[in-house]
Protein backbone atom coordinates (compact mmCIF):
# COMPACT_ATOMS: atom_id res chain seq x y z
CA UNK A 1 0.00 0.00 0.00
CA UNK A 2 1.09 3.52 -0.73
CA UNK A 3 -0.28 6.20 1.55
CA UNK A 4 -0.80 9.90 1.26
CA UNK A 5 -1.38 11.60 4.60
CA UNK A 6 -2.54 15.23 4.47
CA UNK A 7 -4.27 15.39 7.82
CA UNK A 8 -3.87 12.75 10.49
CA UNK A 9 -7.62 12.79 11.17
CA UNK A 10 -8.46 11.68 7.62
CA UNK A 11 -6.26 9.19 5.78
CA UNK A 12 -6.16 8.10 2.15
CA UNK A 13 -4.52 4.94 0.83
CA UNK A 14 -4.22 3.29 -2.56
CA UNK A 15 -4.22 -0.50 -2.56
CA UNK A 16 -4.11 -1.85 -6.12
CA UNK A 17 -7.49 -0.99 -7.69
CA UNK A 18 -8.99 0.09 -4.34
CA UNK A 19 -8.84 3.52 -2.75
CA UNK A 20 -9.41 3.68 1.02
CA UNK A 21 -10.48 6.79 2.93
CA UNK A 22 -10.27 6.35 6.70
CA UNK A 23 -11.90 8.51 9.36
CA UNK A 24 -9.09 8.49 11.90
CA UNK A 25 -10.22 9.82 15.25
CA UNK A 26 -10.76 6.54 17.12
CA UNK A 27 -10.46 8.19 20.54
CA UNK A 28 -13.70 10.02 19.65
CA UNK A 29 -15.25 7.07 17.82
CA UNK A 30 -14.26 8.76 14.54
CA UNK A 31 -16.58 11.72 15.09
CA UNK A 32 -16.21 13.91 12.01
CA UNK A 33 -14.47 17.24 12.54
CA UNK A 34 -14.47 20.27 10.29
CA UNK A 35 -10.86 19.49 9.34
CA UNK A 36 -11.91 16.08 8.02
CA UNK A 37 -14.55 17.64 5.78
CA UNK A 38 -12.07 20.23 4.54
CA UNK A 39 -9.63 17.50 3.49
CA UNK A 40 -12.22 15.26 1.85
CA UNK A 41 -12.61 16.94 -1.59
CA UNK A 42 -8.88 16.75 -2.31
CA UNK A 43 -8.71 13.06 -1.40
CA UNK A 44 -11.74 12.26 -3.53
CA UNK A 45 -10.39 14.25 -6.49
CA UNK A 46 -7.10 12.34 -6.28
CA UNK A 47 -8.86 8.96 -6.32
CA UNK A 48 -11.26 10.06 -9.06
CA UNK A 49 -8.40 11.14 -11.33
CA UNK A 50 -6.35 7.95 -10.83
CA UNK A 51 -7.38 5.46 -13.54
CA UNK A 52 -5.79 2.61 -11.56
CA UNK A 53 -8.38 3.12 -8.80
CA UNK A 54 -11.64 1.41 -9.70
CA UNK A 55 -13.50 1.32 -6.34
CA UNK A 56 -13.35 3.54 -3.23
CA UNK A 57 -14.12 2.35 0.31
CA UNK A 58 -14.83 4.49 3.38
CA UNK A 59 -13.97 3.07 6.78
CA UNK A 60 -13.44 4.08 10.41
CA UNK A 61 -10.20 3.55 12.34
CA UNK A 62 -10.02 1.46 15.50
CA UNK A 63 -12.40 -1.15 16.85
CA UNK A 64 -15.34 0.93 18.09
CA UNK A 65 -16.89 2.84 15.23
CA UNK A 66 -17.36 3.66 11.58
CA UNK A 67 -18.38 7.24 12.37
CA UNK A 68 -20.24 8.19 15.57
CA UNK A 69 -21.63 11.48 14.22
CA UNK A 70 -20.25 14.99 14.13
CA UNK A 71 -17.53 16.09 16.55
CA UNK A 72 -19.81 17.77 19.10
CA UNK A 73 -16.80 19.17 20.97
CA UNK A 74 -16.50 21.66 18.09
CA UNK A 75 -20.10 22.86 18.38
CA UNK A 76 -19.47 25.40 21.14
CA UNK A 77 -16.73 27.11 19.09
CA UNK A 78 -17.75 26.49 15.48
CA UNK A 79 -21.53 25.99 15.55
CA UNK A 80 -22.53 28.61 18.09
CA UNK A 81 -25.42 30.08 16.11
CA UNK A 82 -27.17 30.09 12.75
CA UNK A 83 -24.34 32.00 11.00
CA UNK A 84 -21.72 29.56 12.29
CA UNK A 85 -23.97 26.70 11.26
CA UNK A 86 -24.16 28.07 7.71
CA UNK A 87 -20.35 28.09 7.42
CA UNK A 88 -20.05 24.62 8.96
CA UNK A 89 -22.71 23.35 6.55
CA UNK A 90 -20.84 24.89 3.59
CA UNK A 91 -17.61 23.08 4.50
CA UNK A 92 -19.25 19.77 5.35
CA UNK A 93 -21.48 20.09 2.29
CA UNK A 94 -18.47 20.45 -0.01
CA UNK A 95 -16.94 17.31 1.49
CA UNK A 96 -20.17 15.36 1.23
CA UNK A 97 -20.79 16.56 -2.33
CA UNK A 98 -17.35 15.39 -3.42
CA UNK A 99 -18.30 11.89 -2.27
CA UNK A 100 -21.75 12.09 -3.88
CA UNK A 101 -20.28 13.15 -7.25
CA UNK A 102 -17.61 10.44 -7.41
CA UNK A 103 -18.21 8.51 -10.62
CA UNK A 104 -16.65 5.30 -9.29
CA UNK A 105 -18.36 2.77 -6.99
CA UNK A 106 -18.23 4.01 -3.39
CA UNK A 107 -18.64 1.54 -0.51
CA UNK A 108 -19.03 2.08 3.22
CA UNK A 109 -17.41 -0.60 5.39
CA UNK A 110 -19.25 -0.25 8.69
CA UNK A 111 -18.37 -1.67 12.10
CA UNK A 112 -19.43 -0.53 15.54
CA UNK A 113 -21.19 2.80 15.83
CA UNK A 114 -22.69 4.44 12.74
CA UNK A 115 -24.61 7.29 14.30
CA UNK A 116 -26.04 10.60 13.11
CA UNK A 117 -23.53 12.04 10.65
CA UNK A 118 -22.16 8.53 10.26
CA UNK A 119 -25.49 7.43 8.79
CA UNK A 120 -25.43 10.49 6.51
CA UNK A 121 -21.97 9.55 5.24
CA UNK A 122 -22.94 5.90 4.81
CA UNK A 123 -26.02 6.69 2.71
CA UNK A 124 -23.92 8.91 0.44
CA UNK A 125 -22.17 5.70 -0.61
CA UNK A 126 -23.50 3.36 -3.28
CA UNK A 127 -23.43 0.34 -0.99
CA UNK A 128 -23.05 -0.37 2.70
CA UNK A 129 -21.47 -3.53 4.11
CA UNK A 130 -21.88 -3.90 7.86
CA UNK A 131 -20.30 -6.05 10.54
CA UNK A 132 -22.66 -7.87 12.86
CA UNK A 133 -21.61 -5.55 15.70
CA UNK A 134 -22.75 -2.39 13.85
CA UNK A 135 -25.18 -0.06 15.62
CA UNK A 136 -27.18 2.65 13.85
CA UNK A 137 -29.20 5.68 14.86
CA UNK A 138 -29.91 9.39 14.36
CA UNK A 139 -30.08 11.17 17.74
CA UNK A 140 -30.93 14.64 16.37
CA UNK A 141 -34.01 14.88 18.61
CA UNK A 142 -31.81 14.45 21.70
CA UNK A 143 -29.72 17.47 20.69
CA UNK A 144 -32.55 19.71 19.51
CA UNK A 145 -30.89 20.38 16.17
CA UNK A 146 -32.72 20.75 12.87
CA UNK A 147 -31.83 17.99 10.42
CA UNK A 148 -31.55 19.29 6.86
CA UNK A 149 -34.22 18.00 4.50
CA UNK A 150 -31.69 17.12 1.75
CA UNK A 151 -30.19 14.47 4.03
CA UNK A 152 -33.63 13.33 5.11
CA UNK A 153 -34.75 13.02 1.48
CA UNK A 154 -31.74 10.83 0.69
CA UNK A 155 -32.46 8.60 3.69
CA UNK A 156 -36.16 8.37 2.87
CA UNK A 157 -35.47 7.39 -0.75
CA UNK A 158 -33.41 4.50 0.61
CA UNK A 159 -35.51 3.16 3.51
CA UNK A 160 -38.93 4.81 3.05
CA UNK A 161 -40.91 7.29 5.17
CA UNK A 162 -41.97 4.96 8.01
CA UNK A 163 -38.45 3.82 8.91
CA UNK A 164 -37.13 7.36 8.49
CA UNK A 165 -39.68 8.59 11.03
CA UNK A 166 -38.83 5.72 13.38
CA UNK A 167 -35.14 6.64 13.32
CA UNK A 168 -35.85 10.32 14.00
CA UNK A 169 -38.79 10.02 16.39
CA UNK A 170 -37.16 7.47 18.70
CA UNK A 171 -33.61 8.93 18.47
CA UNK A 172 -32.45 5.39 19.30
CA UNK A 173 -28.78 4.63 18.71
CA UNK A 174 -29.06 0.87 19.13
CA UNK A 175 -30.61 -0.27 15.86
CA UNK A 176 -28.71 -3.48 15.07
CA UNK A 177 -27.14 -4.64 11.84
CA UNK A 178 -30.08 -7.04 11.22
CA UNK A 179 -32.45 -4.09 11.84
CA UNK A 180 -30.53 -2.06 9.26
CA UNK A 181 -30.65 -4.94 6.77
CA UNK A 182 -34.42 -5.27 7.27
CA UNK A 183 -34.88 -1.53 6.66
CA UNK A 184 -32.75 -1.62 3.53
CA UNK A 185 -30.16 0.66 5.13
CA UNK A 186 -27.33 -1.83 4.46
CA UNK A 187 -26.71 -4.31 1.64
CA UNK A 188 -24.83 -7.03 3.51
CA UNK A 189 -24.15 -8.09 7.10
CA UNK A 190 -21.10 -10.24 7.83
CA UNK A 191 -19.25 -11.37 10.99
CA UNK A 192 -16.97 -8.61 12.24
CA UNK A 193 -13.89 -10.81 11.85
CA UNK A 194 -14.69 -11.19 8.15
CA UNK A 195 -15.68 -7.58 7.41
CA UNK A 196 -12.47 -6.27 5.85
CA UNK A 197 -11.79 -9.42 3.83
CA UNK A 198 -15.39 -9.61 2.57
CA UNK A 199 -15.51 -5.91 1.66
CA UNK A 200 -12.15 -5.99 -0.06
CA UNK A 201 -13.09 -9.12 -2.03
CA UNK A 202 -16.38 -7.48 -3.06
CA UNK A 203 -14.51 -4.37 -4.20
CA UNK A 204 -11.98 -6.49 -6.14
CA UNK A 205 -14.87 -8.27 -7.87
CA UNK A 206 -16.29 -4.88 -8.95
CA UNK A 207 -12.87 -3.61 -10.01
CA UNK A 208 -12.57 -6.40 -12.59
CA UNK A 209 -15.70 -5.23 -14.39
CA UNK A 210 -15.79 -2.58 -17.12
CA UNK A 211 -15.31 0.87 -15.53
CA UNK A 212 -17.37 2.65 -18.20
CA UNK A 213 -20.30 0.29 -17.61
CA UNK A 214 -20.08 0.87 -13.85
CA UNK A 215 -19.96 4.63 -14.41
CA UNK A 216 -23.00 4.47 -16.68
CA UNK A 217 -24.95 2.26 -14.26
CA UNK A 218 -24.15 4.49 -11.27
CA UNK A 219 -25.16 7.64 -13.15
CA UNK A 220 -28.38 5.98 -14.37
CA UNK A 221 -29.48 4.98 -10.87
CA UNK A 222 -28.62 8.45 -9.54
CA UNK A 223 -30.72 10.07 -12.27
CA UNK A 224 -33.63 7.63 -12.09
CA UNK A 225 -34.28 8.30 -8.40
CA UNK A 226 -34.90 11.95 -9.33
CA UNK A 227 -38.26 13.27 -10.54
CA UNK A 228 -38.74 12.79 -14.29
CA UNK A 229 -38.33 16.49 -15.09
CA UNK A 230 -34.93 16.67 -13.38
CA UNK A 231 -33.33 13.70 -15.14
CA UNK A 232 -30.46 14.28 -17.56
CA UNK A 233 -31.23 11.66 -20.20
CA UNK A 234 -28.79 13.24 -22.68
CA UNK A 235 -25.92 12.65 -20.26
CA UNK A 236 -27.02 9.04 -19.72
CA UNK A 237 -27.21 8.49 -23.50
CA UNK A 238 -23.64 9.78 -23.82
CA UNK A 239 -22.39 7.41 -21.13
CA UNK A 240 -24.12 4.44 -22.79
CA UNK A 241 -22.63 5.43 -26.17
CA UNK A 242 -19.18 5.65 -24.54
CA UNK A 243 -19.56 2.02 -23.46
CA UNK A 244 -20.38 0.74 -26.95
CA UNK A 245 -17.65 2.87 -28.57
CA UNK A 246 -14.99 1.69 -26.11
CA UNK A 247 -12.08 -0.70 -26.52
CA UNK A 248 -13.41 -2.39 -23.38
CA UNK A 249 -16.59 -3.41 -25.19
CA UNK A 250 -14.52 -5.06 -27.93
CA UNK A 251 -12.38 -6.73 -25.26
CA UNK A 252 -15.44 -7.94 -23.35
CA UNK A 253 -17.00 -9.57 -26.41
CA UNK A 254 -13.65 -11.11 -27.45
CA UNK A 255 -12.95 -12.46 -23.96
CA UNK A 256 -16.45 -13.96 -23.76
CA UNK A 257 -15.95 -15.83 -27.03
CA UNK A 258 -12.49 -16.97 -25.89
CA UNK A 259 -13.83 -18.07 -22.50
CA UNK A 260 -11.35 -15.96 -20.51
CA UNK A 261 -11.55 -13.09 -18.06
CA UNK A 262 -11.56 -9.70 -19.84
CA UNK A 263 -8.85 -7.16 -19.10
CA UNK A 264 -10.65 -3.83 -19.00
CA UNK A 265 -8.76 -0.54 -19.28
CA UNK A 266 -11.56 1.97 -18.79
CA UNK A 267 -11.39 3.29 -22.34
Amino acid sequence: MTATVKTEKLLMQKDGPIGWITFNQPEKRNAVSQEMWQAMPEYVADLAADDAIRVVILRGAGEQAFVAGADISQFKDRRRNAADEEEYRRISGAGSQSLAKLGKPLLAMIHGFCIGGGVSIAITCDMRIAADDARFGIPAARLGLGYHYHGMEKLMSLIGPAYTKELFFTARTDFSAPDALRMGLVNQVVPKADLERFTRDYAIMMSRNAPLTLRSAKASVDQLVRPEERRDYAMLDRLIKDCFDSQDYQEGVKAFSEKRRPQFQGR
